[in-house]
């Protein structure tokens, strides 16, 4: 892995990222952004923040195979790199096969998409691939830096890195709630989990994998599944279990802010309590 991400970075959904939040994220010491909601292929968003600040790394977490076309994404990796070296990590996975009317086999899809990003000279070193199931895993070993796992708990984290070995990068995204009220921290995450997730066949099988039984997903999933996907209490439990994924082999860990206007008050508590402050 060429591209330095730090421990720790943040997942932002595209609509919420702004140059100012990424300098002020950076001022706090966080190695990265991860742009979620499938940002658009012109990567103009990720352009913008990587141009605003010095050292952050921008990643795409991630654009969607579906909807963007591989030679778009590759000659906006391209430019992007060209202007800012090493600060861009271009993040692709297959999305949510519910919501394309367009079906084909999904793993074939990546296949080709990622044969397209080498006919375009993209780096296998500075892409990542959404991956949750092994033979997806093994794909992101073969075929990128690593995987960028999404809603998942450390004993994911422990399983993929496992199937992945050493050098390979893993960096799974998990969801906080600054609040130490457990059902109001319950109440704020649950929605986020379940709609879509919960009613999407590749997070449900996964979390089938780890051992959550079908009562546990339905139903706006299980207060013990949303205790295990969602952290919350306050800076310093919410780091401890962050840090759960760094112990089972994460090498960096994308944190997911929850709540409305939330995302800054949060991080400038937690900044602290990761150690970056």
């Amino acid at each position: 892995m060429t591209i330095a991400l730090g421990r720790y970075g943040i997942w932002l959904r595209k609509e919420h990222l702004t140059p100012a939040l990424a300098k002020e994220i950076e001022s706090l010491g966080f190695g990265a952004i991860w742009i979620g909601s499938s940002p658009p292929g012109d990567l103009a968003i990720a352009e913008a923040a990587i141009a605003a600040t010095e050292r952050l790394v921008v990643a795409t977490g991630i654009v969607n195979m579906w909807a963007t076309p591989a030679a778009e994404v590759a000659a906006s990796y391209h430019r992007i790199e060209t202007a800012h070296p090493g600060r861009f990590l271009l993040g692709v996975g297959i999305g949510h096969p519910e919501q394309t009317t367009e079906y084909r086999s999904p793993y074939t899809t990546i296949v080709e998409y990622l044969d397209e990003l080498d006919a375009a000279e993209v780096p296998v070193e500075h892409r990542a691939l959404a991956a949750l199931g092994p033979k997806v895993l093994q794909l992101a070993a073969e075929r990128s830096a690593g995987a960028h796992p999404y809603l998942t708990t450390p004993e994911h984290t422990r399983e993929a890195r496992a199937q992945l070995g050493a050098g390979v990068l893993l960096a799974p995204e998990h969801k906080i709630v600054l609040d130490t009220d457990v059902d109001r921290a319950r109440s704020i995450g649950r929605p986020y989990v379940d709609r879509p997730y919960l009613h999407l066949r590749n997070y449900r099988s996964n979390l089938q994998r780890l051992g959550w039984s079908t009562d546990d997903l339905d139903n706006g999933g299980s207060d013990a599944l949303i205790d295990a996907l969602v952290a919350h209490g306050d800076a310093a439990s919410i780091a401890a279990r962050l840090d759960q994924h760094l112990d089972a082999g994460a090498d960096h860990v994308t944190i997911q802010v929850l709540g409305d206007n939330a995302i800054l008050p949060t991080l400038q508590k937690l900044a602290p309590a990761l150690g970056l402050r």
